[in-house]
C-alpha cells in the first residue's frame, strides 16, 4: 500500500512539474497582436515589375497612422516622371492580390539614431505601445517580428526569439584615422548612446522590426542592421552576425516632435 501511495505521489509531482513546461511551449500572446501592426516599407511604381520594391520593416505606433522604421530604409530619392515612384507601406497578406498598399510620407527623421516616422493614409492600424527601454537588462528574453528576407517568399511576418546579450555603447574609438567614416565622426561629435546587442541573427529585411516583450507586446527597441555595423564594428574587416536594436526611448523622443 505504501509503495502504491509513493508511486502516486511521484506521478503527481511529475505531472505538476510538467504543467509549467507545457505553458512555456505555447506561443507568447503578443505575437498575433504585433503582426497586426507590422508593415513592409518600400517604393511603388505602377509600370515597374515588380511594382513594389521592398526596403525594410516598419510598425504602427501612436494613433495608428504613424509608422516607425529605420531612417536608412527610406530611399534617398524617388523617380519622377509620368509614372512617379512613391513611398508606400504594404499590409502583409499570403496572396499578393490581397495586399493593401498605403501611401506614406516621412514626418520625422533622426539620422544619428537612424530612426524615421512615416504617416500613412487610410484607416488607422493596430498601434503598438512603447515600453520603458531604460529598464531593459542583460539576459532578458525578447521577440522581434518583421520580414528578414523581404518578399522573396511572400510578405509573411516572421518572429524570432532573442536575449539581450548586452547593453553597449554604439561607438568605440577607431584604431586610426583611416578607419573613421562620416557616420562615426558625426556620432562621436553627438556623443555615444547605448544600444541593445542581441544574441540572434537578423537579416537586412529585419531593419525596422519592433523588439518587444513577449508577454505585454510593449516595444523596447527597433532592430537595426546598419548603424551598429558602420560605427561599432567599423574597425572589423568582416562584420559579425550580431544583431542590434535602438532603444525605444529614442523613438519616443522622435514621436514627441511629430505634429
Amino acid at each position: 500500500m505504501r509503495c502504491l501511495a509513493a508511486r502516486l505521489l511521484v506521478a503527481l509531482a511529475v505531472g505538476l512539474l510538467a504543467v509549467p513546461a507545457a505553458a512555456q511551449s505555447s506561443p507568447p500572446p503578443s505575437i498575433e497582436r504585433v503582426k497586426m501592426a507590422v508593415v513592409a516599407v518600400g517604393t511603388y511604381q505602377r509600370t515597374r515589375q515588380p511594382q513594389f520594391r521592398f526596403r525594410g520593416t516598419g510598425f504602427a505606433v501612436g494613433d495608428g497612422t504613424l509608422i516607425a522604421t529605420n531612417a536608412h530604409v527610406l530611399p534617398q530619392a524617388l523617380e519622377g516622371g509620368d509614372d512617379a515612384e512613391s513611398l508606400v507601406v504594404v499590409l502583409p497578406a499570403r496572396e499578393p492580390s490581397q495586399r493593401i498598399v498605403r501611401d506614406a510620407s516621412p514626418v520625422a527623421v533622426a539620422l544619428d539614431q537612424d530612426l524615421a516616422v512615416l504617416r500613412i493614409g487610410g484607416p488607422a492600424l493596430h498601434a503598438l505601445p512603447l515600453g520603458d527601454s531604460d529598464r531593459v537588462r542583460d539576459g532578458e528574453a525578447v521577440l522581434f517580428t518583421g520580414f528578414p528576407i523581404g518578399d522573396v517568399l511572400g510578405l509573411i511576418p516572421a518572429t524570432h526569439r532573442a536575449l539581450i546579450a548586452a547593453v553597449t555603447p554604439i561607438v568605440l574609438p577607431s584604431g586610426n584615422s583611416r578607419q573613421l567614416n562620416s557616420r562615426v565622426i558625426r556620432q562621436l561629435k553627438a556623443g555615444a548612446f547605448e544600444v541593445f546587442q542581441l544574441d540572434a541573427m537578423a537579416y537586412p529585411g529585419s531593419s525596422g522590426s519592433p523588439l518587444y516583450d513577449p508577454q505585454s507586446g510593449e516595444v523596447v527597441g527597433i532592430v537595426n542592421m546598419t548603424i551598429a555595423r558602420s560605427t561599432k564594428e567599423s574597425t572589423l574587416p568582416q562584420p559579425t552576425g550580431i544583431a542590434y536594436a535602438i532603444p525605444a526611448r529614442h523613438l519616443r523622443e522622435l514621436l514627441a516632435s511629430v505634429r
